[in-house]
């Protein structure tokens, strides 16, 4: 079993860590907060450290999953970060949703980088089911894998460093246009007087269904709107997504108006509401 220094305690790694103490791994955490590294501590009887580098120090892996790319910069390149501490021989590994340039800059820093941003929101990191999609050297994979076996369902090297970011731009890109449609077809409904729950039975095991379908469809249609993943952080994702277009020449109109759509949504209250909030700029 491996020492792991695990960096960033929030609604996502905080699940992430707890799996990896479950399967034997010995975890110390750092967290901006200290009251959350010492509440997840506490929980899953893991030590807590002061400093990234602290935590780092000696460790087989360093694991992050904090907020932007400056709060990853300053976890692992700050004068008390990881990588001042880190162990020659030791993998990092960032499940941060961040730009591609910093995992590209993280990669040149460093023999065993990955950049494995993840896709299954808050239950998918509780129930040790994620999907990661990675991007960085086969020898740094192969070291990083059976970590991340702990909470993942399913695990995809993509590329080369940068490319797991990237591939998670895509992942937002898709979720976005898939939402802003179920977000329509769901007020035309109303609209029309339809019983919602016989239109899901009807449409749902064709070619309209998707995840976004079968997991907030009933829940749009209650105003529900207090879980998964936050408009805040979908924008930030799709900010990411937009400019990484700008340097590669896609084109994405959709998701930029989507994006749009969702400084709607902010201003309306909804910033830390789930993405499915998106529906609420529609009128019923």
């Amino acid at each position: 079993m491996a020492a792991i220094a695990f960096i960033g305690t929030g609604v996502m790694g905080a699940p992430m860590a707890g799996h990896l103490v479950k399967v034997g791994h010995k975890v110390t955490v750092y967290n901006r907060t200290r009251a959350k590294a010492e509440a997840w501590a506490a929980a899953h009887g893991g030590a807590v450290a002061a400093t990234p580098a602290e935590a780092a120090a000696g460790k087989d892996a360093v694991i992050t999953c904090v907020g932007n790319d400056d709060d990853l910069a300053g976890v692992t390149l700050g004068p008390d970060g990881a990588f001042a501490a880190m162990r020659d021989n030791a993998v990092f590994i960032d499940h941060t949703t961040v730009s591609a340039s910093i995992a590209r800059r993280l990669a040149g820093a460093r023999a065993l980088v990955v950049d494995a941003p993840v896709s299954g929101g808050q239950a998918g990191a509780e129930n040790g089911k994620l999907s990661i999609m990675c991007g960085g050297s086969a020898a740094a994979l192969a070291v990083a894998e059976p970590l991340m076996q702990a909470y993942a369902a399913r695990i995809v090297h993509v590329g080369d460093a940068g490319a797991g970011q990237t591939t998670k731009m895509v992942n937002q890109i898709a979720i976005a246009g898939v939402l802003q449609g179920v977000s329509e077809a769901l007020r035309f409904a109303q609209a029309a007087d339809l019983d919602l729950e016989k239109v899901f039975e009807a449409i749902s095991g064709g070619a309209a269904q998707s995840w976004q379908m079968v997991n907030r469809w009933q829940t749009m249609g209650e105003d529900r709107f207090d879980f998964g993943f936050a408009v805040d952080w979908m924008r930030k994702d799709l900010g990411l997504a937009l400019d990484e277009a700008k340097h590669n020449g896609a084109s994405l109109p959709v998701a930029a108006l989507v994006d749009q759509f969702y400084a709607e949504v902010q201003k309306m209250g909804g910033a830390r509401q789930d993405t499915s909030a998106l529906v609420r700029r529609l009128p019923k």
